[in-house]
């Protein structure tokens, strides 16, 4: 149903004649009566009927405009709730990888449930690209995401990135480990013929891995694959392999840091969403605070 014609039938029962319709809105008299023909032909039914040299409403014509005066009232409604300065409200889906949600998406909760009580997250835990396809199936209004400064993302003009912190990486291995310092090409060539553990369902570490060992002039024997960084700890203490882990991260019993310097191992995280969800307050406000959250940690490093 045409909602602007919902709108002239409604001025007809106001006004009470198409000619003071016409006159009101600045049409013709036949365009009024054009628009209310066809608005009859879409919901089947006689709306008004003549009544001297006029028209009237017929029981049918009231009743929609009964409905109208509702349907119109909650379309300005919608409309007012989604424009620009409105005030956030509603559900924003979002999927992210653990990381993520549990140091920065998982914080705001509490946030918005005390200064924005109308806007609720639903959260989904996924690595990128399952986050990155919900997000193309318009499952999901925001996929937090990340790369590295050694596997860059390839750059997707559909939708809208938004740079939110970086983190420094380096190599983890089992404290008996006896491995070179130094820059990343010397300490990836100390781990030639070693097992390497990478994550399950991203390969964006692993493609670190590789880039680093034929810079070290080896190729990585990568065996073992985990999701769970801390999973990826005890399995480095249990002797299965070497791997990859964040600087800042607190280290489990058995498990010793080399700093990977020269290249680093820059981790970049994103908020990616829809180009047309972007004035969208809710959405916009969650983007707005993930980006306040990850001031303190620094945008991408140079």
């Amino acid at each position: 149903m045409d909602t602007r014609r919902l709108a002239l039938l409604c001025e007809l029962s106001r006004l009470g004649s198409m000619r003071a319709v016409a006159e009101c809105l600045h049409v013709t008299t036949s365009t009024v009566s054009q628009q209310i023909t066809a608005l009859a032909k879409e919901v089947g039914q006689v709306l008004v009927e003549p009544d001297g040299r006029g028209v009237r409403l017929t029981p049918a014509g009231r009743r929609l405009v009964e409905h109208g005066a509702r349907i119109l009232d909650a379309v300005e409604a919608a409309r007012i709730d989604l424009s620009a300065g409105a005030e956030p409200n509603g559900t924003v889906r979002v999927a992210g990888y653990m990381t993520a949600v549990r140091d920065f998406l998982l914080p705001l909760v509490v946030r918005l449930a005390e200064q924005y009580p109308r806007v609720r997250l639903l959260v989904r835990e996924h690595e990128p690209p399952e986050a990155l396809t919900l997000l193309a199936d318009d499952a999901v209004d925001l996929a937090l995401t990340y790369d590295y400064n050694l596997a860059p993302a390839p750059v997707d003009r559909s939708v809208a990135t938004l740079p939110l912190w970086t983190a420094r990486w380096g190599l983890i291995a089992p404290t008996g480990l006896d491995l070179p310092a130094g820059p990343s090409t010397e300490v990836f060539a100390g781990c030639a013929g070693l097992d390497w553990i990478a994550n399950s369902r991203h390969t964006a570490d692993e493609a670190v891995v590789r880039t680093l060992s034929s810079m070290a002039g080896s190729d990585p024997h990568i065996t073992h694959r985990a999701d769970s960084l801390d999973l990826v700890q005890r399995m480095v203490a249990a002797g299965l392999g070497v791997s990859l882990l964040p600087a800042d991260r607190e280290l489990v019993p058995g498990v010793r840091f080399v700093p990977l310097e020269d290249p680093p191992v820059v981790l970049r995280a994103y908020a990616v969403a829809r180009h047309g969800r972007l004035e969208w307050p809710a959405l916009a406000l969650v983007r707005e605070l993930l980006r306040e959250r990850a001031a303190p940690r620094g945008g991408p490093e140079s």
